[in-house]
């Protein structure tokens, strides 16, 4: 099954035994955008911002001050039972004066984060490759037209001594039909290499 992150912002709000819990959750393909969507989210007036993320096999979560295991780990449980990846969740709670215990904690924080994911709307995680793409002047309208029938967006262009080079990003699963069509075109003069890797 491909997986899947969310398309769009989405929030939800709860309340148990007079304690209000708000989850806020949002894509976040880094690690670093997803402390900076925390740390946007978090509300300085309340004393639990509780939190998980997920970005491939790395993930973090935190209890901000609940007991160990009663937040955190709810939230990030479901962040992965959703098949969700690249995302981040917050959940605030202002509390009630009654106290919940460590399971009607954990039920309230993943209860709440579950539902939140549940609404958000979803896309395909498409895993997307850079290539730098090097060919002579005479190629450049057969680079653009290729690269917009493979679902690939232009990043940079420059001109060489002998020709362009234009760095590219386009799905994963399209870079076999690229190359081919573009040795194709240009009989076999453009090169192709994975930026980050020797050319």
């Amino acid at each position: 099954m491909t997986p899947q992150t969310l398309a769009g912002a989405a929030r939800h709000a709860i309340e148990v035994r007079k304690s209000r819990f708000i989850a806020q959750a949002a894509a976040a393909a880094t690690p670093e955008a997803a402390a900076e969507f925390i740390a946007h989210c978090a509300d300085p007036d309340a004393r639990h911002n509780c939190w998980a993320w997920r970005v491939g096999a790395r993930y973090r979560f935190h209890d901000a001050n609940e007991p160990a295991g009663t937040a955190g780990r709810p939230i990030l449980m479901a962040i992965d039972s959703q098949g969700l990846d690249q995302v981040a969740v917050v959940v605030t709670r202002f509390y009630g004066g009654i106290k919940l215990g460590a399971g009607g904690l954990a039920r309230a924080y993943g209860g709440c984060a579950a539902e939140c994911l549940r609404q958000a709307p979803r896309v395909a995680l498409v895993e997307r490759l850079r290539l730098r793409v090097a060919a002579g002047f005479d190629a450049v309208g057969a680079v653009h037209q290729l690269l917009a029938a493979h679902a690939g967006t232009r990043l940079h262009e420059r001109c060489a001594a002998d020709g362009i080079e234009v760095e590219v990003e386009l799905p994963a699963d399209r870079r076999a039909g690229f190359e081919q069509a573009l040795r194709d075109s240009t009989r076999g003069h453009a090169r192709v290499s994975v930026v980050g890797e020797p050319g």
